[in-house]
């Protein structure tokens, strides 16, 4: 939750939703998790993030250009750039060589690091290529980061992002028969939203020709040209390890799925492969791209809030608490997201404007969450905090809800749950209860966590390196994750891996 800047209207439109209609877990993944991500998504590898505007073109485009703004746009999204000059000048030369190995050396590429988490690389029609510090911290060598950028050049070379973009200006003619046709505004602007998604994402084929064309230029680079394949794999590990190990993946703007499927991607990518080496054959540059990762933050800026376990701690707002006991917890810049127990509970906090004169109460049962239990409604507080609690039923959902009031705001708890009972309505109301203001020690105490490289050393395993990891749930699943190794795959002596410390 980087701000406040969550408000009363699409995203409340979408909560009075959970009238007595059948809802799916993907239901209230939609209605409690993602009522933040209304906006247009744009891909990684094939994976979406958000929409964008601009000409395909060689040259770098003029001053106060479409694509410019959507640059400072992009910035603002993902937490700006990331400074680091000596991993920022390593991507560079990777582009600078990946530009000489393709058909179109003319073309002119600017890549820039975006200070996030996320998992996540694109490109404009333009040639400005994004990663970010996340996928950084996913890629174990330099062949794996040619793979992620080649496949991004690919889009540009093929012009497969030119093409995206005249459809999703096609969606924003389209914008005033949306809302023509439809009487509500507000189911407008989501019909809107929902359109500007389809058409982010390439098609099939675009991804499989870009991948195709990427593992070629990779190849012809003197990359080892598996990459592609080991990084997908890497990919498909890390979701699995997002989503909890329940299958359930948290929709937010930082964290997304294959298209097409990962499984049908590496098989794709180990045969483009095949047409140029056998394995083995090819640069990895593991050492090299290894010594340029140490340091690198990990995880999310803690200025913008950041998650500790169940714990969540936003420095800038000034708050904490504690989910309860089995949640992860997802943060985003709408909300915090959480999931326990395979998607059967979910919870959601984010922050609203109300009237100072307007009682928390009344505000719950003002109409913005409709299917309020009659008199569920009460005021309670949570130590120095005014706070009030209602609660709501659909199907198959039941909803457990509070309103507090904190340093000019009001913020929201959502839980829902498929099984409610008196130990479940026990466990939100303890958890809402550790809703708490930051001492100005445990503001200041805020760091980041970093990769640290280090040296496998004769005795050392999985499990004893992952112990040394900082503050991290599933530390020997994470580490693996983090270092390419499947789940048999041993340490060996001599070899350099990434562990995450304070």
């Amino acid at each position: 939750m980087h701000g406040v800047r969550v408000s009363i209207g699409v995203e409340d439109k979408a909560l009075r939703r959970i009238r007595g209609r059948a809802a799916t877990l993907g239901a209230v993944i939609a209605v409690v998790l993602t009522l933040a991500g209304c906006s247009g998504d744009r891909m990684i590898f094939g994976v979406p993030a958000a929409g964008l505007n601009g000409a395909a073109q060689p040259a770098a485009a003029a001053a106060d250009t479409p694509a410019q703004r959507e640059h400072q746009r992009i910035l603002a999204a993902y937490g700006g750039a990331y400074a680091d000059p000596k991993l920022e000048a390593e991507v560079s030369a990777t582009v600078d060589r990946l530009v000489a190995a393709s058909d179109r050396p003319d073309l002119t590429y600017k890549v820039t690091i975006l200070n996030s988490p996320a998992v996540n690389a694109f490109a404009l029609p333009t040639g400005q290529l994004y990663v970010t510090r996340g996928l950084l911290a996913l890629a174990s060598d330099h062949a794996e980061l040619a793979s992620v950028l080649s496949h991004e050049m690919a889009h540009v070379i093929a012009r497969h992002a030119a093409l995206r973009e005249e459809e999703a200006r096609q969606v924003s003619i389209n914008a005033e028969v949306v809302n023509g046709v439809l009487s509500d505004p507000q189911d407008g602007a989501l019909a809107l939203a929902r359109s500007k998604i389809k058409f982010a994402s390439f098609s099939r084929s675009q991804e499989f020709e870009a991948d195709g064309i990427g593992v070629g230029i990779a190849a012809k680079a003197g990359f080892d040209p598996y990459g592609a394949a080991r990084f997908l794999t890497s990919m498909g590990r890390n979701a699995d390890l997002r989503a909890g190990g329940n299958g359930v993946e948290m929709r937010s703007p930082d964290f997304f799925s294959s298209h097409p499927a990962t499984p049908e991607r590496v098989k794709n990518a180990q045969e483009s492969a095949r047409q140029y080496a056998s394995p083995g054959a090819g640069e990895r540059g593991r050492s090299g791209y290894l010594a340029g990762l140490d340091g690198l933050v990990y995880g999310e800026d803690p200025i913008e809030g950041y998650a500790r376990g169940r714990r969540f701690l936003h420095p800038k707002l000034g708050f904490t608490f504690t989910a309860p006991e089995g949640f992860a917890l997802e943060n985003t810049a709408q909300a915090v997201l959480g999931i326990k127990d395979s998607g059967n509970q979910a919870l959601r906090l984010d922050a609203v404007k109300v009237p100072a004169e307007q009682s928390l109460a009344d505000y719950l049962g003002s109409g913005w969450i409709e299917n309020i239990e009659p008199g569920s409604i009460q005021e309670v507080k949570l130590g120095e905090l005014t706070a009030a609690t209602a609660s709501a039923k659909g199907d198959p959902w039941t909803f457990r809800l509070y309103a507090v009031r904190f340093n000019g705001q009001v913020y929201r708890f959502i839980f829902a749950t498929k099984t409610p009972s008196a130990e479940t309505d026990r466990e939100f109301r303890e958890s809402v209860a550790t809703f708490r203001r930051l001492s100005t020690a445990e503001a200041q105490q805020a760091k980041p966590l970093r990769l640290k490289i280090v040296t496998v050393r004769p005795g050392d395993t999985v499990e004893k390196l992952a112990s040394r990891m900082a503050l991290i749930d599933r530390q020997a699943e994470r580490f693996r994750v983090l270092n390419g190794l499947a789940p048999g795959d041993e340490l060996r002596p001599g070899a350099q891996v990434k562990i995450i410390v304070e």
